[in-house]
């Protein structure tokens, strides 16, 4: 891939058989990625990105701005999130099945004695991943009559840049894993928002009608989504 500067801006250039260009402002450090058609000079490219620069710059402020979580010890104390909510960490070693339960301001994570931290990470993904796709399964078939489209297959997964994604020619969804740590309301902006894709690929001013029609309080949604605190390892969508 192929890289350009713009004073102290950095691009990763990616030609594609696209019509248009596409920037994006990746966290958590602000890289810039440029999408061109394959056609496009690099003076063109330029001149389109210079346009841009109060716009990336400004995301690049508020990617910086954005709190983040500290790298998880998985260890009794630590604070992990459930659907928006904070909960203290309860690690209880014991024989037996590895599972999680929840309570009013608690996770309880329950291992074998000796548990690495990895495998008690694994342990409450596995936990998130159920309960992700159970909230998934209630809200899909209601979207999908709603927008007037059918998702051939759909799947959680993490995903380092994105919250989700649609693949328009098979008509497959992924949603990423961490969206069972923020509200509900973000879930579901998300699972629309990819949903939408099936009826605009791109996000251009039909899309953003199609949005306003099937969640009028997207962006509102979408803010929220950008505010909640972010795994140290994970960026925003």
């Amino acid at each position: 891939m192929a890289s350009m500067e713009i004073g102290s801006i950095v691009m990763q250039i990616n030609r594609k058989a696209i019509k248009h260009l596409h920037i994006s402002v990746l966290p958590p450090d602000g890289r810039v990625r440029i999408s061109a058609p394959e056609t496009m000079s690099d003076t063109a490219i330029r001149m389109a990105v210079i346009s841009r620069i109060p716009w990336i710059r400004k995301q690049q402020s508020d990617f910086a701005r954005q709190p983040r979580q500290s790298d998880r010890e998985m260890v009794s104390g630590e604070s992990h999130y459930l659907w928006g909510r904070r909960y203290r960490l309860d690690v209880i070693e014991r024989p037996g099945r590895h599972e999680v339960s929840h309570g009013k301001d608690r996770l309880q994570l329950y291992v074998g004695p000796g548990t690495s931290r990895d495998n008690r990470a694994q342990v409450l993904d596995t936990f998130y991943r159920q309960a992700l796709k159970a909230r998934v399964a209630e809200l899909l078939p209601v979207w999908q009559q709603r927008a007037d489209v059918d998702v051939a297959a759909w799947g959680v997964k993490r995903m380092k840049t994105k919250w989700g994604s649609c693949n328009t020619q098979a008509r497959r969804i992924w949603l990423n894993l961490e969206l069972a740590k923020k509200p509900p309301e973000c879930l579901e902006y998300i699972l629309v928002h990819e949903l939408v894709h099936l009826l605009e690929r791109n996000h251009n001013e039909r899309f953003k009608a199609h949005m306003d029609r099937l969640l009028p309080d997207w962006r509102e949604r979408r803010t929220l989504l950008n505010l909640m605190p972010l795994a140290h390892n994970h960026w925003i969508y």
